[in-house]
């Protein structure tokens, strides 16, 4: 599940903060990891993708931690890709191919990860960001945000995603229209779309989604993982086989973990639940 990418140096942590933003009285966290090279809109140069990925498994391996939310600082969620850097980058067919097979297999990480990753869309968020945002869970934007493919508009195309997860998201249709017109979408028609969940004010995003997390912080976390763990696998095949999945999911959960009679005694109990003092 790791990649283990260990390039990056501790000067290069600017790139990418990583908060960790308490959540009750229990010692449980939610991750902030704030893409942070504003003047470049976060454009991932391969610095800071692996300095990203250093972040992501830090948050993903602390136990503490129940839920990581990735978003940007200033007045984009990431560009995408650093255009700049590609003109030496891309004429190196080896290293190039090593680039994009590490943003691949971090964006794959993200999907097999045991909690939660929402993406908090702010300001622009186009090509391999947008491919980032697609990896998540699911995604809130601000009232600031501009999604969209874009690479048609710099004669590229998506390879880590954008061909990939979009359609599954939003329909072949609107994700060829996206992408072939390089267009950027507004955060209502974002939402209209399918591509994001909720759609709030600056300055709410981040409040609202640490509200989000003290809410989920009260749930099981091994339901949760069960839950994703399904989600994802289903999705990555046909319905037959992904409803046999979570017959087979379920009865593992149910009959093996003492969670769900933890949540069932409660409830006829009439008190909260309390799952910390079963892990």
């Amino acid at each position: 599940m790791s990649l283990n990418i260990e390039t990056a140096t501790s000067g290069d942590a600017q790139y990418v903060a990583l908060e960790r933003v308490p959540l009750d009285e229990n010692g449980q966290f939610a991750a902030v990891v704030r893409l942070n090279r504003p003047e470049q809109l976060n454009a991932i140069s391969w610095t800071v993708q692996r300095v990203l990925i250093r972040a992501i498994e830090e948050a993903a391996t602390d136990d503490d931690v129940r839920i990581i939310f990735v978003t940007g600082t200033g007045r984009g969620f990431s560009a995408g890709g650093d255009i700049k850097a590609y003109a030496e980058l891309q004429a190196d067919a080896e290293a190039f191919t090593e680039f994009l097979d590490e943003y691949c297999g971090l964006l794959e990480l993200i999907g097999k990860l045991d909690k939660p990753v929402i993406a908090l869309v702010n300001g622009l968020c186009a090509a391999g960001g947008t491919e980032l945002l697609l990896a998540c869970d699911f995604a809130w934007a601000a009232e600031s945000a501009r999604i969209g493919d874009m690479h048609i508009n710099f004669a590229q195309i998506g390879g880590a995603g954008a061909l990939a997860r979009l359609p599954r998201l939003i329909g072949s249709s609107r994700a060829l229209e996206l992408m072939l017109s390089g267009r950027m979408l507004d955060a209502r028609e974002a939402l209209d779309w399918g591509l994001v969940n909720r759609v709030l004010p600056d300055e709410d995003l981040l409040p609202a989604a640490l509200d989000f997390a003290r809410q989920f912080a009260g749930k099981s976390r091994k339901a949760a993982e069960y839950m994703k763990k399904t989600v994802w696998n289903g999705l990555a095949t046909d319905t037959p086989s992904a409803l046999r999945l979570e017959r087979d999911s379920a009865l593992e959960y149910l009959m093996s973990n003492p969670d769900s009679m933890e949540g069932i005694r409660a409830f006829i109990e009439k008190r909260k639940p309390d799952y910390r003092r079963l892990r």
